[in-house]
């Protein structure tokens, strides 16, 4: 096992809306899971990603229930197709859809938009079942951090460059978790 330096991380903050859930059905029975369920899943490496796919999550699933016959979405008929590739938000979707492991989840670099900028062109989270389709597109509203997105791309970052970065993550977690799902994500 390779051994990482553990990141500096600062004290842990309480979740904004901690009770909101996301809703799926399998066989019958209704799953709910909440933020900190993404968390526990994922682990303490990628809140802000966990938080945009709770978010992306939280915007598609009642639309795609609407569109169901019967008001419900099937945790396994959700397939997923986004040009985002971190981790937290694989998790997230992994933990509530089983998407991953059914071979329903797929990153495709080609659906980014880089006509947004740098900063929101790989905000974009295509969710569907057998009955509907939805695409999640992150809105243009100052939920990440331009700082963000150039320290995470940036290479041999220093101690408190790899310490500011977690600050980062936990910030962009809050600005996304305090609004409704629909003050986060447009629908297409």
């Amino acid at each position: 096992m390779a051994n990482h330096p553990t990141p500096e991380r600062p004290e842990p903050t309480p979740i904004p809306n901690p009770t909101r859930t996301l809703t799926v059905w399998e066989d019958g029975v209704q799953l709910d899971f909440t933020f900190a369920d993404c968390m526990k899943y994922h682990g303490p490496g990628f809140p802000g990603g966990v938080a945009h796919a709770f978010a992306a999550l939280g915007r598609a699933l009642p639309e795609l229930a609407a569109r169901s016959g019967n008001g419900r979405v099937e945790r396994r008929d959700i397939r997923v197709r986004t040009p985002f590739g971190g981790p937290g938000a694989r998790d997230a979707f992994e933990l509530v859809t089983r998407a991953v492991t059914g071979e329903r989840y797929t990153v495709l670099p080609e659906l980014a938009r880089p006509e947004r900028g740098n900063t929101l062109a790989r905000y974009v989270f295509e969710l569907s079942t057998p009955e509907a389709s939805v695409t999640c597109v992150l809105r243009d509203d100052g939920i990440v951090a331009d700082e963000f997105i150039e320290l995470t791309a940036k290479p041999d970052k220093t101690a408190a460059e790899l310490a500011h970065l977690e600050v980062l993550k936990l910030e962009m977690r809050d600005r996304i978790l305090e609004r409704d799902p629909d003050r986060v994500y447009d629908l297409e």
